[in-house]
This record gives structure tokens, sequence and C-alpha cells, in this order.
């Protein structure tokens, strides 16, 4: 399902009109991020994306025409998006050195974390501002307590610099509309499925709290049990994880560790072979690159969704 409405959404982006993409160049598009404010005077045409869901967003806008490079993929490339990613140069597996982002004359910078517009990395936003380049830091990546709709502001933010906002209102719709329909397929509960999200770790465990994936759980349907701390990412205690026993247990899928060996040490770790979801095999696999804040988050309440209950789906 999911699938098939970021295709279609995709697929609007073919059917622009003279009107969508034509801007007096009197106009100018003033953005307040990541402390800075950017004003546009007109539509960028040489940008470069520096993580995967930013990347994908622009390619589901329709703007790998207006990309000079892109940058540092967690896993493979939404298959709907295939095509056009393989039309922008890739200029690092990882964040791209200033110079090749000087030499590729970039004139837009799209972070998707604080990583990508640091001094370790490419330079700060600030930086690049002083030089002539416009950035755009992902709000809802670095917020605390992200939603769906913060996503899609994100969305309306880069269609209005690049004047597609109609792109940008249909890919939102579609995603909305695909929520809308996984949400209604969901049982009337009053005490939803508990959930524990595993990204790593075997001492102290690295697990979701109120970042992205609180709101994906919520909208499928699950109650995070770790969604009263007040961090992103967190690390809490096996012993923790044990109080809370949660029936279903999302493995985040990415990395050095492979998911078979994520797998082993949840079900064979003495406190946490004791947990309910343990006990049940109640198993949802997730990747990174779905668990961000892009447009595959529809792909990921749905994926939640059908692990949580399948009997609905």
């Amino acid at each position: 399902m999911a699938l098939a409405l970021v295709l279609a959404a995709c697929g609007d982006k073919a059917e622009e009109t003279p009107k969508e993409q034509v801007t007096e160049k009197t106009d100018t598009v003033t953005i307040e991020n990541n402390e800075l404010t950017f004003e546009y005077d007109k539509a960028p045409t040489r940008a470069i994306s520096l993580n995967q869901h930013v990347t994908e967003i622009m390619l589901a806008l329709g703007l790998e025409d207006s990309m000079v490079g892109t940058a540092y993929l967690d896993d493979e490339i939404y298959p709907p998006l295939k095509e056009a990613y393989d039309k922008v140069p890739v200029l690092a597996a990882e964040y791209p050195s200033k110079e090749q982002v000087i030499d590729a004359e970039a004139d837009f910078l799209y972070g998707g974390w604080p990583s990508a517009l640091a001094e370790k990395s490419i330079g700060t936003a600030a930086e690049w501002q002083e030089m002539g380049v416009n950035s755009y830091l992902q709000t809802s990546s670095v917020m605390n307590e992200p939603k769906l709709e913060d996503i899609f502001t994100d969305i309306r933010n880069i269609a209005k610099i690049f004047r597609i906002e109609e792109r940008g209102e249909n890919l939102i719709e579609e995603m909305q509309t695909n929520v809308d329909a996984i949400q209604a397929q969901l049982p009337e509960q009053d005490d939803p499925v508990r959930v524990f999200v595993y990204d790593s770790g075997d001492k102290e465990l690295l697990t979701a709290a109120q970042n992205i994936m609180n709101n994906f759980v919520t909208q499928a349907g699950g109650d995070n049990i770790f969604k009263s701390i007040e961090k992103g990412w967190t690390s809490v205690s096996k012993e923790d994880v044990v109080t809370h026993d949660p029936e279903v247990i999302v493995i985040m899928d990415y990395g050095g560790t492979p998911l078979e060996d994520k797998m082993t040490f949840i079900k064979n770790d003495p406190a946490l072979k004791n947990t309910t979801a343990v006990k049940n095999e109640h198993f949802v696999i997730m990747p990174l690159s779905a668990a961000s804040e892009g447009v595959r988050a529809a792909e990921a309440i749905e994926t939640l969704a059908k692990g949580f209950y399948p009997d609905n789906f």
C-alpha cells in the first residue's frame, strides 16, 4: 500500500504545469532555519543532499535535475526513487569534503542530521552562508517529539524554496492518505500494545524515546514503553525493559551489527528472554532509512501496524 501510494506521488511529479515552475524573479522566499535566515531570489539549481532521508525527499519532489550531488546512504535507496537517484552524482559514501562541495559549485546544501552541517564534516551553515551558499537542516530531525506534521512542514519548506509548492502538497496528501488508510484498519483497543524499540547495545540498550519512532509507534497503534524520557535516542538498562515487559520488540536493522546477531542477543539474554515479546517471538524489523523523517514515514507506520496487529491486515 505504502509503496503504491508513494509511487503515485512520485509519478505526479512528471505532471507539471508551467504555472507551477515559473516564479517571478522579484519573488523572494525567506526561510528561517538552523538559527539563520536564508533568502532565495530564485530556486536553487545546484543542490547537494547530505543524508538519505532528505535525498529521498528531494527525489520524491522530482528535483533530481536540480541536484549536483548526494551522499551518505544508510541502506539501499527507496525503490520508487532508484531511477531518479541514479541520475545524481554520488560525491561520497559518507559526507563529502568541503573541497568536493566547492568543486561541485553547489548553491544549496540539504542536511538531514546536525552532523551534516558541522565543522567536522563539510562546515557549518553559517560558514557556507558567508560564501553565498544557502542550506537547510531538516527541522523534524533535530527537534524533540517530532510528529508526521513536522515532516510535512519540512517538505513544504523545500517545495517553497524550489518553487514547486503544488508538488509538495501532492506528496503530503499522498502520505497522509496512506496513513489514514492504515489507521482505518487498526483494532479498537483500550490498551495499545506495549512496544520496545531496540537499536543496539548489549549492556546498556539504545532505544527510541521522544524521537520520530515514538510518533510512528503511536500512529501504528502501539505504546512506546520509554516515551516519557525527554530525549530522542537514549540508553536504558535491561532491567528497565523487563520492568515494562514489552509485548513487541521493534529491531532497527542497519549498521555493522547484522540483524541475525541482534535477534540472537535478544532471544538469549537472561533478562530479555523473560519478556512477553521474546516468549511470543513477536518482533518487527525496521530499516533505519524508513525510521527517519522522510518520505518513507507512511511505509514505516504501515510496517509497524502490520507487525503489531497482523490479524487486521
